[in-house]
């Protein structure tokens, strides 16, 4: 139906748009008071951008993308995630030959096709940060700062960080062959994608939901009990940070992030506040990840994303409500032609001292035009009419209390101006 929104889909309606207005100016103001940038970035990129830096065997890359072939016989995919593209773009700029670390944040729509659920659509928002440059764990105690305060800041309280570390290349390579002689003695009672994952990259088959392989893999070994000596400093030197931040965090040896690019530090935010934990945010280090998709050798990086329809639904479900600041100052009920022609200036003086204003222009009964005043919400309403543009005098009305003053016609602006403020 030409009528109805493809599926996985929603608009954003006046109702709901000033709640993500108030979401993206706390974004905007909080990371320029910890020195990030925006970055926007297109909306699709070469399919193999995805594939090398996300990784050909994650749920995304194989099942989720939104992938097409263009005119031009070019393979392109809608970005299904911030981090990739973001880092293309840090090359392809050479931000890297300017003043380090680069800190960058991005509020973008990404694309996965996904069932959709309650704050998942196959069409979403995405709020995110990238430090490019340092490898130093005092970044990842910034970044992860960054994510809590700003959490808070919209109205979650109750929150905790889950902190894990997933290694490096170094460390990684001998957990991984421990790891599979784990899986391989138990391949029989594990999960055909668990035995497809354990040929790949067998660290993701600890994120398997299927109950029956948590049962089975209730003893396997974890990354963060195998860590090299330089993984193993990294970790224990963030947690220091984190304590001297008054940062409540627990480490979660589970957590192995959806991603292939994913180094070190790996870490959710999970919020408590409406008596069953929600994830909300999720991030960590990809110290390989600029060199994997053609970068400067040795470019580290650490970041977070979250979900705006997923923070909206768990802040709503919290009961936290967003005040929408676009109620309208001033409406000017008008009786007659005269009065509906004066009306029009009054509004141009009222609009050129940004002071939002209207009338009615549908030819409503005073009533009608005092009901809809109502309404929308206005502060103050004006009736003019025949007798008040003789007199010069007009009643100002405030709706919020009913209180009423007379004020002259031809001083209404700047006495408006003065209740307000303005």
């Amino acid at each position: 139906m030409l009528t109805k929104a493809p599926r996985g889909t929603k608009d954003i309606t006046p109702k709901e748009v000033y709640k993500w207005k108030f979401i993206e100016d706390k974004i905007r103001n909080l990371c320029g008071v910890y020195g990030y940038e925006e970055m926007r970035t297109p909306v699709f990129e070469h399919t193999e951008l995805f594939q090398r830096s996300v990784g050909d065997t994650t749920d995304i890359v194989q099942k989720e993308m939104y992938s097409f072939t263009d005119k031009g016989d070019r393979e392109l995919t809608l970005k299904p995630e911030g981090t990739a593209g973001t880092i293309r773009a840090f090359i392809e700029n050479k931000l890297y030959s300017e003043t380090q670390p680069t800190k960058l944040y991005y509020v973008t729509p990404c694309f996965r096709y996904e069932r959709p659920q309650a704050g998942r659509q196959r069409q979403f928002h995405q709020f995110g940060v990238e430090a490019i440059g340092s490898a130093t764990p005092s970044l990842d105690a910034e970044v992860i700062g960054l994510a809590m305060q700003f959490l808070k800041e919209v109205g979650l309280g109750d929150l905790t960080v889950n902190l894990n570390s997933v290694g490096c290349p170094v460390c990684r390579a001998d957990y991984d062959k421990k790891l599979r002689e784990y899986l391989e003695e138990r391949k029989d009672v594990l999960c055909e994608t668990c035995n497809e994952r354990m040929e790949k990259n067998p660290m993701r088959v600890l994120d398997c939901k299927n109950p029956t392989c948590q049962e089975n893999l209730k003893d396997v070994p974890y990354i963060v009990d195998n860590l090299c000596d330089d993984c193993n400093d990294h970790f224990k030197e963030l947690q220091v940070y984190l304590k001297e931040m008054d940062i409540p965090f627990v480490i979660d040896k589970k957590i192995v992030r959806g991603l292939d690019y994913y180094t070190k530090t790996a870490f959710e935010i999970i919020s408590n506040d409406i008596g069953a934990q929600s994830t909300v945010c999720g991030g960590g280090r990809y110290d390989g990840l600029v060199e994997e998709i053609g970068g400067p050798k040795g470019t580290s990086g650490i970041g977070f994303g979250l979900g705006i329809e997923r923070l909206l639904l768990t802040l709503e479900n919290k009961g936290v409500e967003i005040e929408n600041p676009y109620a309208t100052d001033v409406f000017i009920v008008t009786i007659g032609e005269r009065a509906k022609i004066k009306s029009f200036g009054l509004l141009k003086e009222l609009r050129d001292s940004h002071i939002s204003s209207d009338k009615d222009h549908i030819d409503r009964s005073v009533k009608a035009q005092f009901k809809y005043s109502d309404k929308i919400k206005s502060k103050y309403t004006v009736v003019i009419g025949d007798e008040e543009l003789e007199n010069d005098s007009v009643t100002l009305k405030n709706m919020a209390t009913s209180a009423q003053t007379n004020v002259k016609l031809s001083n209404l602006v700047s006495e408006i101006k003065n209740i307000l403020g303005k």
